[in-house]
């Protein structure tokens, strides 16, 4: 086999790891996949399960966390470089999910509960640097705010992304779920299985927040039902695809730039601002005009 075709078929796997590209960043296409692509190859080969390489970017991404506590732009750096890592396994657990066929609500689950490890520990210590440094102890009202508010906008736009994989590119992600679904899986689950069961609780809570706060998604999903007209697929992504680059907005890659920033700025407590601020602003438009399309496209079922 040529060099070229070598490259050809690497990009082909590549390409099969994506979610869909239209929901990908181009940060995500031209950087992160292709090595969270290798990383996969790489754990497979080791029989690693995606949820190891979940709690494995955790870990990274923890002390990546505890670095941005000091005043120091080395360790700073450092802490950059490991949040940088931590990214790449993100993508690569779901990549290796992906091209091994082996998504699951449990590794939903546990992903989920790696990136919110990751970024309580940004959080936390962002906010004890600010205080060692002299700044009030109200800061953390501002730090609760800011970790409420990115975890809502990261429910969201997930909600929407993953509703944008099923009605456009006819897939089913593993996190794609209604809590019907997840409400099922937690009843059936014993509590002998007491951190399984735990996790479909909370998980249960995250399902349910994401209805209430679309309701209009909610009521056009069940209106649509298993079978999506094919009118329906070119009208949605018409419709919606405008929006996913607002959506990517609120996504990991943007607002660890934000971060990186204000680091090198030596102020990192702006990026809390921002995140209650801005970052809430910008979720608010994508809630309204994505409830409008629903809205319309549920009027357009005549159902």
């Amino acid at each position: 086999m040529t060099a070229l075709n070598k490259q050809g078929s690497n990009q082909l796997g590549v390409e099969a790891s994506y979610k869909a590209r239209d929901v990908e960043g181009t940060l995500d296409i031209y950087f992160y996949r292709p090595i969270g692509f290798q990383l996969a190859r790489f754990f497979a080969a080791l029989h690693w399960t995606p949820s190891m390489v979940s709690l494995l970017g955790a870990a990274f991404g923890v002390f990546a966390g505890h670095l941005y506590f000091y005043r120091d732009w080395r360790l700073n750096v450092c802490g950059m470089a490991l949040h940088v890592f931590t990214n790449a396994l993100d993508n690569a657990d779901g990549q290796l999910a992906r091209l091994t066929n082996r998504g699951s609500l449990n590794g939903a689950i546990m992903d989920g509960f790696a990136d919110y490890l990751v970024f309580l520990s940004i959080y936390i210590h962002l906010s004890l640097r600010y205080v060692a440094e002299g700044g009030s102890s109200a800061i953390w009202l501002l730090t609760l705010a800011a970790g409420l508010s990115h975890a809502t906008q990261s429910m969201m736009i997930d909600h929407y992304r993953n509703t944008y994989l099923q009605f456009v590119a006819g897939k089913r992600s593993a996190d794609a779920n209604s809590s019907e679904t997840v409400q099922a899986a937690f009843k059936a689950v014993g509590w002998g299985e007491l951190w399984k069961k735990l996790g479909l609780r909370n998980y249960l809570n995250y399902s349910r927040q994401q209805e209430t706060l679309a309701p209009a998604l909610l009521r056009f999903r069940r209106a649509v039902g298993a079978s999506v007209p094919e009118w329906l697929t070119d009208e949605y992504r018409a419709r919606c695809l405008p929006l996913v680059k607002w959506c990517n907005s609120l996504a990991t890659n943007p607002r660890m730039l934000l971060l990186f920033a204000f680091l090198f700025l030596g102020q990192p407590v702006w990026y809390l601002v921002i995140e209650v601020t801005v970052l809430n602003l910008l979720l608010v438009y994508v809630l309204r005009r994505h409830e409008t399309i629903f809205r319309a496209l549920f009027a357009k079922l005549g159902r």
